[in-house]
C-alpha cells in the first residue's frame, strides 16, 4: 500500500513538469526580438564619396557591407572599427555594436579622402 502512494506522488509531480515543457514555445518571440536588433547597411565607396543604403539604424549590431566601386583604394572607418584598404572591386564586412543612441561619424582614412568628401554621419535611434 505504501508503494502505491509513492507512485501516485511521483505521477502528480510529473504532470506540472510536462506542462512547463509545453510552454517553451513562448520563447520564440524573444528570438524574433533579438533578430530585430541586427541591421544591414550596404556601403559603396568611390571617388570621393560613400553611398549608404541607409543612414540610420536602431541600437544593436549593424553589419556594414563595404564595397569599393571606385578606381582607387579606399577604406571605411566608424566607431573605432575600420576595414582594410580595399582595392577597386574588393569588399569587406564590418560588424559594429551600437549600444547608445547618437550620431557616429564615418570616413575614409586614406590621406585627403575625407577632406575631399568621403565622410558622413550615421545615426542610431
Amino acid at each position: 500500500m505504501q508503494r502505491m502512494l509513492f507512485v501516485a506522488a511521483v505521477a502528480v509531480v510529473a504532470v506540472p513538469v510536462a506542462s512547463v515543457h509545453v510552454t517553451s514555445a513562448a520563447v520564440k518571440p524573444q528570438s524574433a526580438r533579438s533578430a530585430a536588433l541586427l541591421e544591414k547597411v550596404s556601403v559603396a565607396a568611390s571617388e570621393f564619396k560613400f553611398v549608404l543604403s541607409k543612414k540610420t539604424a536602431r541600437r544593436g549590431v549593424v553589419v556594414f557591407k563595404v564595397k569599393n566601386v571606385g578606381k582607387i583604394k579606399h577604406d571605411f572607418q566608424i566607431k573605432g572599427r575600420k576595414t582594410k584598404l580595399l582595392a577597386p572591386g574588393q569588399s569587406e564586412t564590418l560588424r559594429v555594436t551600437f549600444l547608445s543612441k547618437g550620431s557616429y561619424p564615418y570616413k575614409c582614412t586614406v590621406p585627403g579622402h575625407a577632406a575631399a568628401g568621403m565622410k558622413g554621419v550615421f545615426k542610431i535611434t
